[in-house]
């Protein structure tokens, strides 16, 4: 299930200490994946809109995302066919100081958008990178209605985002494991 993990920091005059992944912990949180690859972004402008994104089986990825600079809101939407809360998202906005982590399992378009320019994502993923499987869907979809806390303008987006597919046009290759999406913090 999409969840919030946050850290534990440790705190003194001299600044403060966090242990971000600890594979014991995670476990005991029904976090039980193996992160294959670490990733980290920089985005210069606020307003910089990535996903919605996901990569198709075998190569599905779970995610744990954490915002290291700046504030970022982040979103996972449930794309497991079957789900009963299939096409409902959970929401959170992350930051450097809020010591939040968002995990994403397999199954859920993600995406986030830049509230402060020179914001700096880093997460860890389950699977490496493959382009062939790469998929998404519009960040301005009508049925999701996703709130996107947009500044003045519309958000900056890489061209592969600005053609993503309509969610009424997905044909879900993820199935539902038995766990609905429920709302963060519960």
């Amino acid at each position: 299930m999409v969840m919030l993990v946050p850290l534990r920091r440790f705190q003194d005059g001299r600044g403060w200490f966090a242990e971000t992944y600890n594979d014991h912990r995670f476990a005991e949180l029904g976090i039980d994946v193996t992160f294959r690859q670490d990733n980290h972004v920089t985005s210069y402008a606020a307003g910089v809109l990535r996903g919605l994104h996901f990569q198709r089986p075998p190569h599905g990825q779970a995610k744990l995302v954490r915002c290291v600079r700046g504030r970022i809101w982040d979103v996972a939407v449930d794309v497991r066919a079957g789900s009963p809360t299939y096409g409902r998202w959970a929401a959170v906005e992350l930051t450097a100081e809020n010591g939040l982590s968002l995990y994403v399992p397999i199954g859920y378009a993600h995406g986030y958008l830049t509230i402060e320019a020179g914001a700096e994502v880093a997460y860890k993923v389950s699977d490496l990178h493959a382009p062939d499987c790469e998929g998404g869907i519009a960040w301005d979809d009508p049925t999701l209605a996703l709130p996107w806390p947009l500044p003045a303008g519309p958000p900056l987006l890489s061209d592969k985002d600005r053609i993503l597919p309509a969610f009424k046009d997905f044909e879900s290759p993820f199935a539902y494991d038995g766990r609905p999406l429920t709302p963060l913090g519960s």
